[in-house]
């Protein structure tokens, strides 16, 4: 570090703030906030980091700014629009460049209320923006069959109107307006429309509900019956809209909703906000992590870009880890169970899919960086030196100590080479010993490939614990390999990742990619093994009764089965068929043999 930089740091204020950090070209290369700057930025080179994404980023600052905010709150709104401003390097982005549509209620006489991607500051009221153009046009139709108001746009100023030079039109005939151009809806009458209106699209339609109950009861009661029964229509239309919305418990109001998923390079963030128990935004953003920032980095820096984007001031957040300290103006609620876990588990449902989606949509648009994204992960998850692009996968199978075989399944760019599937016969082992076993398999493999001079591979997986990872590490040290290829053995109960020579195993998360190509390796491993040994067994049984017969071995046992199929076949055959097999002296040995022991 600098000296002019640790001059900086020591009369930086232990105050609430944002810090932004500058390379040599005077460009801003991080912006980050902070309860104390001074203590935020001296841990920055202070610390040992394990990112080395972090160290790069403190070997490139060359000088240190910042700004004292009153709050922590005040930080964090702060830094948000920083960050949207100079998309600093090392800053997470929001990958989310799309205009999305707002419904507006116009500020003009007999207010229109429409859908667009346009936010003008001439006091209109906007509402949005809708992720799902769906929902928007759903609430548009809804309003549009409830209330009667006017698609023109027409100056309805009381100036214009008592002039006198507008018709009514076709909307106004077929009773999707009521005529405000020529005075037959007063303003009174129309706002009164709007104020149901406003609420519906902030999410109140239960008391929107009610209104028009107490309106319908009070028509009926004045037996206005025709009246009561157009309110009643009113009344289903909503109602059938809310069933639609409502996902969990009326009783929560105006709560927001965020969780996350993430694979290496990205977080994918999905945000709910609800009221009277009705969702009315969704929405999922792809961050792209620049420092392997953890969800407690991520989170509040969304739900703060959220927040501002759909408008809410709601209190309460609902979220799977807690961030209190980052958003101390908030009440921050980790749910275990009831309907706001349901919530939060619908959210992080919303965030897979998205991630998934995005996932298929790579693999099928640009598989090479799907290939290399899924490699990445793997040496990131197994601390290797090098991408796995050739894995190999070893299981054992024998049945009560006999027909013991051994299977090799390899895996290139993360898919199965079955051509360059091997089978292994026993041949140095006695009795079931899976131990030794996989010491010979292993042994025999990697000789083979040496002397051959073919590619070894960066991962070998061990389908066993502790025992069949050394058995196999005796192999590696006896050709020279230990240290030059990853070896990890997975047991099966719990999915535990073991690395030679440690006895603590490691855990991987269970969506990883990582351990989902672990598992198919090892599945394609045993199916493949298992497949082999029955093959192996089942020749052996079928050719037991041909092998007793002096003069025939393995081999024309083996030839007559696979022509006849059966024991049973080869002795229900005549002596020139079984001769085109195998020759006229044997055959000959077999017929007599069959016929000696009335076999026929």
């Amino acid at each position: 570090m600098h000296d002019p930089l640790k001059d900086k740091i020591k009369t930086l204020p232990n105050k609430p703030g944002v810090y932004q950090y500058f390379d040599k070209s005077g460009k801003i290369i991080y912006v980050g906030k902070a309860k104390n700057l001074k203590k935020r930025v001296a841990s920055y080179f202070t610390k040992n980091h394990d990112s080395g994404k972090t160290q790069i980023l403190v070997k490139r600052i060359h000088e240190i700014k910042y700004i004292v905010v009153d709050t922590e709150v005040d930080a964090l709104l702060l830094e948000n629009n920083l960050i949207k401003k100079y998309q600093p390097k090392y800053n997470i982005q929001l990958k989310d460049d799309k205009t999305y549509p707002w419904i507006v209620v116009k500020n003009e006489h007999f207010p229109r209320v429409f859908k667009t991607r346009r936010v003008i500051k001439d006091g209109s009221t906007y509402y949005g923006p809708y992720a799902s153009v769906k929902m928007l046009y759903t609430l548009l139709d809804l309003i549009r069959e409830v209330y009667p108001l006017r698609t023109c746009n027409l100056n309805l100023s009381p100036e214009a109107i008592a002039k006198k030079n507008y018709k009514v039109c076709l909307e106004y005939h077929i009773g999707n307006c009521k005529g405000p151009c020529v005075g037959h809806q007063t303003e009174e009458d129309y706002d009164a429309y709007l104020t149901d209106i406003k609420n519906i699209l902030k999410g109140n339609v239960t008391s929107v509900i009610k209104a028009l109950k107490n309106w319908m009861k009070d028509l009926a009661a004045e037996m206005r019956y025709e009246e009561a029964q157009e309110v009643k229509e009113k009344l289903r239309l909503l109602e059938g809209y809310y069933a639609k919305s409502a996902v969990v418990s009326p009783t929560i109001h105006n709560v927001d909703v965020i969780t996350l998923v993430e694979d290496d390079k990205y977080a994918f963030v999905n945000y709910l906000k609800l009221n009277n128990g009705a969702i009315i935004h969704g929405h999922t953003v792809e961050v792209k992590k620049k420092l392997d920032e953890s969800p407690e980095e991520i989170l509040p820096l969304v739900l703060i870009e959220m927040r501002e984007r759909f408008g809410n001031e709601g209190k309460e957040v609902i979220t799977e880890v807690d961030i209190s300290d980052e958003v101390d103006h908030l009440n921050i609620t980790v749910p275990q169970r009831g309907d706001k876990k349901s919530l939060l588990d619908l959210s992080k449902r919303n965030a897979k899919f998205y991630m998934l989606e995005k996932h298929k949509q790579e693999k099928l648009v640009n598989p090479d960086r799907h290939v290399e994204r899924i490699m990445e992960t793997m040496q990131k998850d197994l601390k290797m030196k090098e991408w796995p692009t050739h894995i190999e996968c070893f299981d054992n199978s024998n049945f009560q100590g006999t027909n013991a075989v051994a299977a090799c399944v390899v895996f290139k760019n993360g898919k199965p080479s079955k051509k360059d599937y091997r089978h292994f016969n026993i041949k140095t082992v006695t009795g079931p010993d899976d131990f030794a076993s996989m010491e010979e398999v292993v042994y025999r493999r990697y000789s083979r490939l040496i002397r051959e001079d073919q590619p070894i591979p960066q991962l070998v997986v061990i389908d066993g614990g502790k025992g069949q990872l050394s058995s196999a590490m005796k192999s590696f040290e006896k050709l020279g390999l230990k240290g030059e290829i990853t070896v990890i053995g997975i047991a099966k109960k719990l999915e535990e990742i073991y690395f030679p020579g440690d006895s603590i195993p490691i855990y991987i998360d269970k969506r990883s990619e990582t351990l989902k190509i672990i598992q198919h390796l090892r599945n394609e491993a045993h199916r493949f093994g298992i497949t082999h040994h029955r093959n192996k067994r089942s020749k052996a049984a079928l050719g037991t009764e041909l092998t007793n017969i002096e003069g025939i071995g393995d081999r024309t046992a083996e030839m007559l089965i696979q022509e006849f199929k059966s024991v049973k076949r080869v002795k229900e055959s005549t002596l020139d068929e079984i001769e085109k097999i195998i020759g006229r002296k044997k055959a000959e040995l077999l017929v007599n043999y069959f016929k000696q022991n009335n076999l026929e």
